[in-house]
Order: structure tokens, then sequence, then C-alpha cells
């Protein structure tokens, strides 16, 4: 009834609505995009398209005031009388800016003295906007360009149905969205979005995420989020950063005076706009916004260049300068490939209120309603603020069209036929079924799974292969899973096998239970600290033998769910047998003359001594993982959850070893971990990682269960950050029964201290500052300090950080440096 009712209401209100349109032109005919244009007196707006359309909702046609605002244009004001064509052409004339009524003194810049006013302002100014309801409208494309079949060899498959979008150049529009919402707002960061139609071209589920959250960008704060803080050119600290030069005034259609004034960076590295920032006289408020951002200022070197517009209407009535119409657009590429997004935001019908009641705002931010991707096109035309060009209706035109065809079961199952077709090779190199209509897959890995050779002395090289199914049911979130892992080593002539099967019920509270088992060989650290490649690697080329692994033979059951917003509790409960393991091969690239170290952790000089007895346990665990003001989108088909970085992330645990082959292996074990990421502003990211522990009647446990801490021997990082690892620690030196407490701690820059160092800054990269340290009873406590450089690279491609490490244990210091391969940690 409810929903009816509001469909019923969005009926009414736009069939109480008139419809102006038109093109808006310079004086040579030339179109104007992304024109503001908004009837006087109301927060009724829109802007005109890439094509200068535009069509504007007004309440009834009859006197209306119909006014363009656009930056380097005069405002024009145009009344539409009652008996007026709804249909609107405008042509504009350039502004002439004027630098007359303003004193030139050469020891006094006056653009600094605006400047300086709209700071001293900001605060009044940003508290008149600071609550209100409105209504939004978004737009988002984008496209690509010159996309070649292959990229170092490999052939790009973006599917059948985004392939199909681009002409023979490769080129096309990938990515097309509309969405329209009621929005109700508090500074700083208080939002409430219930979106009432959403659309995607080519997708009949139709959920968009062109939401108000992802797109306000406010400049009367004093950093603006692009990724890392960028500064505002009006930030309490702007003049550190900035230089100002004013290029001239003129005055808008209500007789207010405008400072047209050009943002210039000091720096070229910082995290800084250029361009042009617009301020009223007498209130200095902002009026336009029309700046560039460089995506290597912002750390992202795909992007070449974004290009951010805002512009703000004034209203007489509540002398309220308020942003109508918002453009981001950008160009980024590699590889010869260019990409290139347009993204336009309309605000309208205003209301400011004084005071929201207390239960305004919760942990939802975002909900659909029930059928908000169902809407017509005769919705569409009617609602939609900014007309589509024809790139964009030829786009919904043909996508929706294959659409139809393509989700007919006769077309996907002749698709799947032909892809389906089994040739003889595929026993070797590995073959897909699909089911696109039922929504079911099967994989099988092949006998030649390259990409699963690995080496360790256990096992010399082993490989993979196996079976998987998949089914799903995208509707109800259920996901079905099945299948099985064989692993062969070469050297130790065992065939290990795994199998695993997991079922997701929905995407409300991600209920998922899980059941595997089998025989492996594993890491005596669960955590996995050295990876298969890494290892590979140590081992072939500098004959170290860091993987120390053992083989267990185990059944396990899990479960988990969402039991309170934030709140994930997982369970399991398993039977594991375990045996010690061997070394088997002395194979290496190189070095063959030296002896790699045994496979006993506790005794890498002793190979003949097994590390422990074998021995059979049962486990079980329980861990509760929250989100503290956990935040979250509610759609028709799930539950996303976005964790709230101005909390921490807090996860405690208990685990419990019973019904052993002996009593001794039998222990409890609590733990708990705090993560947390400091922001800084512009001055960087402090990332924290606190755990502690305790175990209980553990005093002859088997050295498997005992807490082991992921070192490293390898001098190579393998993650983006180092908050769970000790950069020179070696693997097993410090493991415990006992209690323990480990703290990580990590700041990047950002880039605010190497921006600054001449030379230096050429490089683009952020500074790293690293302590780490762990406590556990009856030793000296590790510690580590870390400083390095990160975003190190070629070109667009930074995958690369250096650190150097010094550590200290009970007076041995050790001195070393770590190189960072981030895309290792992809590749493994």
């Amino acid at each position: 009834m409810k929903n009816f009712t509001l469909l019923a209401f969005l009926i009414f209100s736009i069939s109480n609505f008139a419809q102006i349109k038109g093109t808006v032109t310079d004086e040579k005919g030339n179109p104007l995009p992304f024109v503001s244009i908004f009837e006087e007196g109301t927060y009724r707006g829109t802007t005109s398209n890439e094509q200068g359309k535009y069509q504007l909702q007004v309440k009834e046609i009859g006197k209306n005031r119909i006014v363009f605002q656009y930056l380097g244009f005069k405002t024009q004001k145009i009344t539409i009388s009652p008996d007026s064509n709804t249909t609107l052409d405008v042509k504009m004339e350039e502004e002439s800016f004027s630098l007359n009524e303003v004193v030139i003194d050469p020891k006094n810049n006056p653009a600094n003295a605006i400047i300086k006013s709209a700071i001293a302002n900001k605060k009044e100014n940003s508290d008149k906007t600071s609550r209100y309801t409105a209504d939004f409208y978004s737009k988002g494309m984008f496209k690509v360009k010159d996309l070649p079949k292959k990229i170092l060899g490999q052939k790009v498959d973006l599917g059948e149905d985004m392939a199909s979008n681009l002409d023979s150049t490769g080129t096309g529009i990938l990515y097309l969205s509309e969405t329209v919402s009621k929005i109700t707002f508090e500074k700083p960061e208080k939002l409430k979005e219930r979106i009432i139609a959403s659309k995607i071209s080519g997708n009949n589920r139709g959920y968009s995420y062109n939401t108000a959250a992802l797109s306000t960008y406010d400049f009367y704060d004093n950093t603006v989020d692009f990724n890392v803080k960028m500064i505002s050119p009006i930030a309490d600290n702007a003049f550190t950063y900035y230089k100002y030069k004013l290029e001239g005034t003129f005055y808008d259609d209500n007789k207010k005076q405008i400072y047209k004034i050009k943002v210039i960076p000091k720096r070229d590295k910082e995290p800084v706009f250029e361009g042009y920032i617009y301020i009223v006289d007498d209130s200095f408020a902002i009026y336009a916004i029309d700046l560039e951002i460089k995506g290597y200022r912002m750390k992202n070197e795909f992007t070449e260049v974004m290009n951010l517009k805002q512009s703000f209407s004034y209203n007489a009535k509540n002398k309220i300068w308020s942003k109508n119409a918002q453009t981001l657009s950008f160009n980024a590429g590699v590889f010869g490939i260019k990409f290139s997004g347009n993204f336009n935001y309309i605000y309208s019908n205003y209301e400011f209120p004084s005071s929201f009641e207390k239960k305004t705002f919760g942990n939802e931010i975002v909900s659909f309603e029930a059928d908000a991707n169902k809407k017509d096109d005769a919705f569409w035309n009617q609602i939609r603020p900014i007309p589509l060009t024809i790139e964009e209706s030829t786009d919904y035109s043909k996508k929706d069209s294959l659409l139809v065809i393509r989700t007919s079961r006769k077309y996907t199952d002749s698709i799947d036929a032909k892809n389906n077709k089994f040739k003889v090779w595929d026993i070797l190199m590995g073959y897909d079924y699909k089911n696109t209509f039922k929504k079911y897959s099967f994989n099988y890995q092949g006998l030649l799974n390259i990409a699963s050779l690995s080496f360790n002395t256990v096992q010399g090289f082993n490989l993979d292969s196996g079976f998987s199914f998949k089914k799903e049911n995208e509707e109800e979130g259920k996901t079905t899973s099945i299948g099985t892992t064989f692993n062969y080593g070469f050297s130790d002539q065992r065939f290990r096998v795994v199998g695993q099967f997991s079922h997701k019920f929905n995407n409300i509270n991600y209920a998922t239970v899980g059941v595997s088992g089998g025989t492996k060989t594993a890491q005596f650290n669960g955590a996995e600290p050295i990876t298969k490649l890494v290892n590979s690697i140590s081992s072939l080329f500098f004959k170290d033998n860091y993987m120390k692994l053992y083989n267990l033979e185990y059944a396990q059951v899990n479960y988990s769910q969402d039991v309170l917003n934030g709140v994930n509790l997982f369970g399991k409960v398993a039977y594991e047998q375990r045996k010690a393991l061997f070394n088997t091969t002395d194979y290496s690239f190189f070095k063959r003359d030296d002896l790699y170290s045994s496979n006993n952790p506790l005794a890498p000089n002793d190979f003949t001594t097994a590390p422990f007895e074998q021995h059979h346990l049962f486990k079980a665990g329980l861990n509760a993982r929250i989100n503290f003001g956990n935040k979250y989108i509610s759609r028709p088909d799930g539950r996303y959850n976005f964790r709230d970085d101005k909390y921490p992330t807090v996860v405690l645990g208990f685990e419990k070893a019973f019904a052993a082959s002996e009593k001794k292996y039998e222990f409890e074990r609590i733990g708990t971990s705090v993560q947390y990421d400091l922001r800084l502003g512009n001055k960087g990211l402090l990332g924290t990682n606190f755990r502690a522990g305790k175990f209980f009647n553990a005093e002859n446990i088997s050295f498997i269960d005992y807490r082991h801490f992921n070192g490293n021997q390898t001098h190579i990082g393998t993650s983006g950050r180092y908050l769970n690892v000790f950069n020179l620690m070696p693997y097993y030196a410090n493991s415990t029964n006992d209690s323990y407490f480990e703290m990580h701690l990590e700041h990047n820059d950002t880039g605010f201290i190497m921006n600054k160092i001449p030379l230096l800054n050429l490089l683009k990269s952020t500074m790293n500052i690293g302590f780490h340290s762990l406590a556990i009873p009856d030793r000296k406590p590790y510690t580590e300090f870390t400083v390095g450089l990160d975003n190190l690279g070629f070109g667009k491609f930074k995958l690369f950080r250096v650190d150097y490490v010094h550590s200290y244990q009970g007076g041995i210091q050790q001195n070393g440096v770590v190189f960072g391969l981030k895309i290792l940690n992809v590749l493994d």
C-alpha cells in the first residue's frame, strides 16, 4: 500500500507540472553544454546536455521567469507568459569581464584579499546549506576509445554483451545509467537517500550506483576527497598551496558582483586543483567552481585529468546560494586505450529545515523503491531533467532491444552450444561449460594447469587440477558451489584431494554454510605468510626453504551470518589428523652444492626428527567481526554493507581443541584484534592493527596449534600495506602457546612530505613510516622500525615500494631492505 501511495503521488505530481524545453547556443549558433537553467524564486532547475538541449519542469505556465546561467556568458532571464510556446530556444552572449572597479595595487594582490574574505566567511556560508532535503538526479556515462582485441598477447574479453556495443575501432559506450532520488542531508556526513527510479542501459535489473553519497564535493571543507584529500582553494591553509589571480568581475542577474579568480598551484606534485573559482561580493559565497585535477596529484596515474564544475543559484527569499548543478568528467588511458567519463548531477526542490527529528538518519544510507528499476520510457521522458543526446538514446534503444534477445532461452542456448563444444586438447588445457539461462556453470582445470605449478622441498614440483560447479539465483541472492582440487607432488609422488561445498542463502544477512574435507599439505602458520610463488622463487633460485609443511587430513563444517548491523558471526567445527612431513628433494636451479634447511621449523638443521607426533583432534571456533557505525544500501535484491572508516573494526575469537588422541593436545584460546585507519586530512593515513590473545591449558600442545606470527625472510613484500607482518622476523622464531600482544602502525603521508622535497617529488611517491612490536612471556620484545617509499614504478604503473627495516630483540639487531612487489599478491 505504501508503494502504491508513493507511485500515485509521483504520477499526480508529474501530471501537475508543465515542461519547457529548447536549445541553448552561443551567438554563432554553437550548442552550449551544461548551462544551468532554473525557475527564478524556486529550486526547480536543470542543465543542458552536450548538444545544448534542455527540458525544465515548471509548476504551471504563466509569468514564469526562467534563468539561464553559464560561466563566461551573460546570465539571461526570460519571462514565459501563459500563451507562450513551451519550446524556448536561447542564444547567450559572452560575458565582458572588467577590472575597472577593482583597484590594482602591485604590492597587494586583490585576489588574495577576496580569498581571505571567502575563508573568513566560509563557515557562515556553509552553515546556510548544512541541512536540507532535495530532489536529486544523476546521469553517468563511461566510454572507451581504441580498445584493441589483445593486450600483451592476451585477448581482451569484455563479454559478448559489452563487446557488441563497440564499433570496429573498439570505440563506444560501456556504461550508461540514470538515477532519480530524494535526499536528506546534514553536515558533515549524515545522509539518507531514497531511490525513486534507476536505470542502466542494457541491464534489466537496473540498480545504478550513481548515488548522492558518491557525488558530494564540498569546497567549504578544508579538503575534498578524490582518493586523496585534495586541498580546497578556500581551505584554512590554502595560501600554503595556492597563488591567486583576479581575472575579472561581472554582475549576475541579481546585480551581485562576481569575482573570477584563477587558482594556481604553488607546487605541481601536491594534492591541489587548478582552474577557476567564482566568489560573490559581500557574502563571499561560492558562485561557481571550474577546476581540474591531474591524475598524478591524486595518486591515480591512469587518470590523465578530471574536471569538476559546480554552479550555484541564489534564492532571494532565504538569501541562500545553493548548488543546483554539478558535472564531473575525466579522461584516462593505458596501453594506448582511451577512457572518458561524464557524470551530471542536478539538485532541485530544496528545503532547508531548522532541524531534523532524532531518528531521521540511521545506518541505512540508501534505499530503493521496490519498482525503482521498472519505470517505463514515458516516466523517464517526463521526469528526466537533462534530455538524452542522440548517442545516449541510441545506446538505450540498442542495448535494451538486444537485452530482450540475449536473455531469451533460444539465444542463450545457441551461444552456450557454441562455446561449450568439447575439444580433445581440453583434457589437458581445461574445459568450461555454461548454461546461461539456468544460471549454472561447470569448470575443469585440465591436467596441465600451469598457473598452479609451484615448488617446495616436501613435494618438489607440484600441480593442481580439479572440478567445480556453481549455480546462482541473482533475484534471491543464492549461490551454491561444489568443487574438488587434486594435487600431485612429483618428488614425494603423493596424490592429495580436497573437496568443498558452499551455499549462500541470501544477500540480506549473507547466511552461508560450508563443508570441506580431504587431504592436503598445510603450512604450520595457517595464515600462510609465504606464498607459493615467492617460496618457489626463493627455493629454486636462492636455495632457501621457508615454507614448512605438514600433512593434514580433515573434515570441516562452518557457518557465517550477519546477526546484527555490522556484526558477523563465523563458527566452525573440524576434525583434523596431522602427520609430519620431510624433505624429499634437494633440487634447485642454482647453488646446487648448498643444502636446504629441514622441514622442521623448530630445528632447521635436523633432517630426521619430526616436529610433532602424529595425532588427531577436534577443533571448534567462533569469531565475531564488529564494524562499528556500519552503513548499508538496501536494494530489493539484497543489502550491501559499507564500513564506516571513522570507527575501528573489532574481531573477537574463541577456539577450543577437544577429543584429541591425547589429552595434552587439548586447549582453549581467546583472541581479539582492533584495526583502525586514522585519517589525518591531507597529512596522510595512519593505519593501526592491534592483536592480543591468551592460551589456556596449552602447556604441551602441538606446535601446529601455537600462535604463529607473520614473519618475512624473503625481503619481498607482496601486500600494499604492512599491517599484518614483521618484515625481518623469522617465520617461527617467536611462536607461542601462552599470551601475546602484537602492534602494527604504518603512516602513509600520501605525498604530504614527498611532494615538498625537490627532485624526489618527481617520483610522485609517498612515504611510509612504520613501527611493529611483539610481546610474549619469557622473551624480550621484538620491535621493527621501517621507513620507505611507496607508489613507485614506471609511467602509469605504480606497483612497487621499498622499505628500510631495522629490527631489535634482546640485543640482536638486524637491518635490511624489503622490496614490495604488490603485483605478486594478485598473481599468486
